[in-house]
């Protein structure tokens, strides 16, 4: 579900248009007189009564009957002018209603913003109560949409974080609390509504919600709903406190955070669903904060952290199931921070870590699972940091490492792992420095490629003497 077109909204304003009644009259009175000469004819040649006998003398039961097929005519048409009456005036009373409601909705909308711009925090909490009461009760979907635009746009005013207020001000700190609950009422009210199904007269999926730069210490999202529509977060700032989607699903729309900064709170997706939709993390900034994936389950859509920085901060999907979506981090930079998909399942889709630039913390796949799917590493570098598949199974799908480049330190460690079956592949790769390390690994299947690859044999994938385990392909100088 998405917004509604331009056009629509300009007939939902305008209300009801209705035609001369004159032409109405006319036009249906040509209709009657059609339907009425085609059934005849119909019935006519039906019965066969083109070969009655005519009659040139009129007796007084057929005079008669064309009295009462006269007055029938006259009836009908009668009947039908009052139709036409009683429908023109059900549309003008209806339109009236419309536009009686839309007045008193504007009144008690003014009303409604008013108390949220009041000092008392007591009245803002019942102004944020009475706007939701109005997009509930709006007449129209714009109206509707208004009354949530105001309620993202007070989340979107400037906002004091607590560890910037005075320790020893408890007028300050008063006011603080009571501001934040009134946002947090406010993030409360969006959620409940997007739980609802989408038949419910008060469900608010589909709509938009301008959450731009916004500055979150906390908020609960769980168990929402986004099946269409735009979440926008992007610029957001999260400081302090935890922002939870634990329980939501994404079939659709769009969520937002590209560009937001994540200082020190988290953001936890725990148990999700992404079945379709797009949840993009574009540009963020991660300098401490942390996004959760745990045991999300990934069948659709697609999530995004293209051209992210991780500083510090850490993006895990600890045990996530991966069927069908596209989890992409191109051209992201890591420079301390972690993405961690421990015991995580790969049985479709893809990760994309293609142009990635590693000088530190890394990704972590320990002990995960690849039976189909992709992840690729293509044409990324590794001046440091690290990639690690210790103790992971392949027994399908494809990891990428081709056009790679590894100096100054950057590893890749394949310790412990179990090659069945798909295929790794580090074609044209370029060690200069940096590792990548097979010791312990078991190959009993499946193809591991270092065709074109130039520089150092990875630690562990040579035999002290022979040739390279069954299934992989090294160049020559790496087999002499």
């Amino acid at each position: 579900m998405g917004s509604p077109s331009p056009r629509r909204r300009r007939t939902e304003r305008r209300g009801l248009r209705l035609w001369p009644v004159g032409s109405v009259l006319a036009l249906a009175f040509t209709i009657a007189l059609l339907v009425a000469g085609a059934v005849f004819y119909t019935g006519w040649d039906v019965l066969g009564a083109r070969e009655v006998k005519r009659e040139h003398r009129l007796d007084s039961a057929t005079l008669f009957d064309l009295v009462k097929l006269s007055f029938g005519v006259v009836a009908g048409a009668g009947a039908l002018v009052a139709l036409v009456v009683a429908y023109r005036r059900q549309r003008i009373d209806e339109d009236g209603a419309l536009r009686e409601s839309t007045r008193l909705h504007t009144e008690r909308f003014t009303t409604a913003v008013s108390q949220l711009g009041d000092n008392s925090a007591a009245v803002r909490l019942g102004g944020v109560h009475a706007l939701a009461g109005l997009a509930d009760d709006a007449p129209i979907r714009d109206l509707r949409q208004t009354s949530i635009d105001v309620l993202c746009a007070y989340l979107r005013l400037p906002y004091t974080a607590e560890s910037e207020l005075p320790a020893d001000n408890a007028e300050l700190r008063h006011a603080y609390l009571g501001l934040r609950e009134v946002r947090h009422t406010v993030i409360r009210v969006i959620r409940d509504h997007l739980r609802l199904a989408p038949g419910h007269q008060h469900s608010w999926r589909g709509h938009d919600f301008d959450l731009t730069h916004v500055t979150f210490d906390g908020g609960d999202f769980s168990g929402t709903v986004f099946s269409g529509g735009i979440v926008d977060f992007s610029n957001a700032i999260f400081r302090s406190g935890t922002v939870t989607f634990h329980d939501a699903e994404f079939s659709g729309g769009t969520v937002d955070f590209s560009n937001a900064a994540f200082c020190n709170g988290t953001v936890t997706f725990q148990n999700a669903e992404f079945s379709g939709g797009k949840t993009s993390f574009h540009g963020a900034d991660f300098e401490g904060g942390t996004v959760d994936f745990t045991n999300g389950a990934f069948s659709g859509g697609t999530v995004t952290f293209d051209t992210a920085i991780f500083g510090d901060g850490t993006v895990t999907f600890h045990g996530a199931e991966f069927s069908g979506s596209r989890i992409s981090f191109r051209s992201s930079h890591f420079d301390g921070g972690i993405v961690t998909l421990l015991v995580a399942t790969f049985s479709g889709g893809i990760v994309d870590f293609r142009h990635a630039e590693f000088s530190g913390g890394g990704a972590v796949f320990n002990t995960a699972t690849f039976t189909d799917g992709t992840v690729t590493f293509h044409s990324a570098i590794f001046h440091g940091g690290s990639v690690d598949f210790r103790g992971a199974h392949f027994s399908g799908g494809s990891l990428d490492f081709n056009g790679a480049v590894f100096d100054d330190g950057g590893m890749v460690d394949f310790r412990s792992a179990i090659f069945s079956d798909g295929r790794v592949a580090f074609y044209a790769a370029d060690f200069d420095g940096g590792t990548v390390d097979f010791r312990h690994a078991e190959f009993s299947g499946g193809t591991v490629d270092f065709s074109g690859a130039v520089g150092e044999a990875p630690p562990g994938l040579m035999l002290p003497s022979g040739p390279p385990p069954g299934g992989v392909s090294v160049p020559p100088a790496w087999a002499t």
